[in-house]
């Protein structure tokens, strides 16, 4: 028993490092691999533990940036993400725009894309309004709620009240991380409640996350994601086997540069 305890404190104290590895902790202590899952499963029970793939990290809250630090980072992945995601559109479709960086780096694109198109948006992502208000052939429709300054997005029961009066052929969203078997992090109980329900009101869910997302579980409220869901990305194909494993659709572009 003092044996399994120290085990478990050097597992604890290695996941505070950042993520461990299942395999390279087995043969460190010299038990097997389901015993490392065990004491993983034992210690969740006092200590917020997100499974990665192949290990585990704990998943204590990570200070969420703004949405203006965010959008300066990462933008030819972005871009590249943003333009395979208009792919994906077809003509009359009613589209649900989740907040974040990516997502809105698609809303920018929209207006160019219709060219003669019809398209009805349902966003809560408040940098869009003036981006789509009143281009042609766009029907806009801006969910109301409490506002979220860091992220500029509404959130709370009016946006989910409205919400659910409506659905749509295509949600895109985005999210802090993503891990196989846990789907999207936030910061926010609100931030997964609305991102939920905008799952179930949509035909079709579509996950814009670059490569800095993948395996990545610092916040604390987790999305399960939908089977089917499509994920956009320009993460390398072994990054993304994890996801294509449990049944969503990868999409990967050219990694920018």
């Amino acid at each position: 028993m003092r044996q399994k305890r120290a085990r478990r404190d050097e597992i604890l104290t290695a996941l505070e490092a950042g993520s461990a590895d299942v395999e390279a902790l087995a043969a460190r202590f010299g038990v097997s691999a389901s015993t490392i899952r065990r004491d993983l499963q034992d210690l969740s029970a006092q200590h917020p533990i997100a499974r990665t793939y192949g290990g585990a990290m704990l998943a204590g809250s990570a200070v969420e940036q703004s949405l203006g630090t965010r959008a300066t980072q990462r933008r030819p992945a972005k871009a590249a993400i943003a333009e395979a995601a208009l792919a994906l559109l077809a003509e009359g479709e009613t589209l649900i725009l989740d907040g974040g960086s990516t997502v809105e780096a698609l809303g920018r694109r929209l207006p160019g894309w219709l060219s003669g198109r019809r398209l009805r948006v349902i966003t809560n992502n408040l940098p869009l309004i003036p981006v789509l208000a009143g281009a042609p052939g766009l029907e806009l429709i801006v969910l109301g709620g409490v506002v979220r300054p860091i992220s500029m997005g509404t959130t709370g029961p009016f946006a989910e009240q409205s919400l659910r009066q409506m659905s749509a052929d295509r949600l895109f969203t985005s999210a802090d991380g993503l891990l196989p078997g846990y789907g999207l992090c936030e910061a926010t109980p609100e931030q997964v409640s609305l991102k939920s329900l905008m799952m179930r009101q949509a035909a079709s869910v579509v996950v814009l996350a670059d490569a800095s997302k993948l395996g990545q579980g610092k916040q604390p409220f987790w999305a399960p994601l939908p089977p089917g869901a499509v994920l956009v990305t320009d993460a390398a194909e072994a990054e993304c086997a994890p996801y294509r494993a449990e049944g969503l659709r990868v999409i990967r572009v050219a990694p920018p540069g």
